[in-house]
């Protein structure tokens, strides 16, 4: 499906490839050298704009809103069809984005991508309102209609996961869509544009603009013709965000920062808690709002658990990340690198004992850095408290179920979080304390296009994924007839 228009890296607005109005290009780094691998539009005002007003036109005027869900549904179908016709170039294009090991990369962001989309094929068809009885002399009923044109804004950890999740269910509901992908991370947003077309999606259903947060984003936040946002990212950013949208009163979808917390009781199954422990903080090289970096671990297991950890986690194969051996690849950029040396710096001054590695890797010039554990540090260190969003994990005990709730739930974020147990009671009862979006037990990282997931407090708000993230993406009309 490549060509050269895509190879230049331009602006998919209306159905049409384009150069950014003013020019504007941006380099797109290799990770996993450090050096330029290509360059795409910079868009500014006029460019987002232009695709806002695509999108506008296609959903006033095109035939996507109004087309059946039964056809949105088969366009939806062949999308996916044709992300596995091209999984070998996605797999290509996202490990050279973000660094993934293609090893990850193929049986997880690509084939959960298209997983959305089938998942949304199907719920497209179950759209429809509901008769309510009244004492009233009229016929009333529900409608559930699309929301409009709506901005999806998504991170750089993981661009086809979760945009997928946004744009399955926003195009399931008959939207238009305008993409801002993160611009450290554009390349297979712009490849699906090419899918997207070829499958038959509109002209001005979805539009793609490259560019940086402060320009590109911050124009289409602010665009009087969006009528949603659906944000992935920083809290930072986001509250700026939500910020903005709530000006306009525009509906928002936050999916914001994490640091849950990965508890692990006294009755847990101690070689399955450790493959759930690592893999909650290396998998994306820690790069996972929903990764698990505070180990709390009930104190007759702690010594052992981080005995156990600083003998298996240097054994945990880091590299290129086209190497298919390669488990854990490069941090995105240079300056998520930059901010992981700093935390596990913070962390030494704060008392902390670092139990293995700790260190930058120098490994062709790429963005390494080896997969580290702390133990020792206090409640309120910072290192523990804040987001690192790196390979980093620490580690603190616990001496009753009561402080490990306390422990989990005593920062401002609320995204997702874990139990290791062998007590099916005890699971049940701490989930349901746990403030959080979603709690795995006895794994980490579960996640399939059915099942919801989002935060709480500082994590963010709406939902993602399941049936709920749908519903989000359409409006309740009431209509009541007159039988009189």
């Amino acid at each position: 499906m490549s060509d050269p228009e895509f190879e230049e890296g331009r602006l998919f607005i209306g159905g049409q490839w384009r150069e950014a109005a003013k020019g504007g290009r941006t380099d797109v780094i290799d990770p996993s050298t450090g050096q330029v691998a290509g360059t795409v539009a910079a868009a500014d005002e006029t460019d987002v704009d232009a695709a806002v007003t695509a999108a506008r036109e296609a959903f006033d005027h095109g035939p996507w809103s109004t087309t059946s869900p039964r056809e949105r549904s088969r366009v939806l179908n062949k999308i996916a069809d044709l992300m596995r016709e091209n999984a070998g170039e996605l797999t290509r294009l996202e490990s050279l984005d973000v660094g993934k090991p293609v090893a990850l990369c193929g049986p997880v962001d690509v084939r959960t991508a298209i997983e959305h989309y089938e998942f949304y094929a199907g719920l497209a068809q179950t759209l429809d309102g509901a008769t309510r009885a009244t004492p009233m002399n009229a016929f009333a009923y529900t409608r559930r209609e699309p929301v409009g044109v709506v901005a999806a804004i998504t991170p750089f950890n993981f661009p086809l996961i979760l945009s997928s999740t946004k744009l399955a269910p926003a195009l399931a509901a008959g939207n238009t869509v305008v993409h801002k992908p993160a611009d450290d991370t554009p390349l297979s947003a712009l490849f699906m544009a090419k899918l997207f077309q070829a499958a038959g999606v509109p002209d001005g259903v979805v539009n793609v603009v490259t560019g940086t947060g402060p320009v590109a984003g911050e124009a289409l936040l602010r665009h009087p013709g969006i009528d949603k946002v659906a944000f992935t990212g920083s809290t930072a950013v986001g509250r700026h965000a939500a910020a903005v949208a709530g000006e306009a009163l525009k509906p928002v979808t936050m999916e914001l920062g994490g640091n849950a917390a990965h508890i692990v009781f006294e009755d847990a199954d101690v070689e399955k808690a450790i493959g759930a422990i690592i893999k909650g903080f290396v998998f994306n090289t820690g790069q996972f709002c929903m990764a698990g970096p505070r180990l709390l671990v009930a104190r007759p297991l702690h010594d052992t658990i981080v005995g156990i950890l600083a003998e298996a986690v240097p054994g945990v194969p880091v590299g290129d990340p086209r190497d298919p051996a390669t488990v854990v690849g490069p941090m995105a950029a240079d300056r998520h690198l930059k901010k992981v040396e700093e935390y596990v710096a913070l962390a030494r001054q704060e008392g902390g004992r670092v139990v293995c590695d700790g260190e930058r890797l120098d490994l062709n010039g790429g963005y390494y850095y080896e997969p580290t554990v702390i133990a020792g540090l206090p409640d309120d260190s910072r290192a523990v408290r804040e987001e690192i969003f790196g390979p980093v994990l620490t580690v603190q005990p616990f001496d009753s179920e009561d402080e490990a709730i306390a422990l989990a739930n005593g920062i401002r974020y609320g995204l997702a979080a874990g139990v290791q147990t062998g007590d099916v009671a005890r699971a049940h009862r701490v989930a349901a304390r746990l403030q959080a979006g979603i709690v795995w037990v006895n794994d980490w990282a579960m996640l399939d296009p059915a099942v919801p997931f989002g935060g709480v407090k500082d994590s963010g708000f709406g939902r993602e994924s399941g049936p709920e993230a749908l519903a989000s993406y359409t409006r309740t009309k009431s209509v009541v007839v007159s039988l009189g």
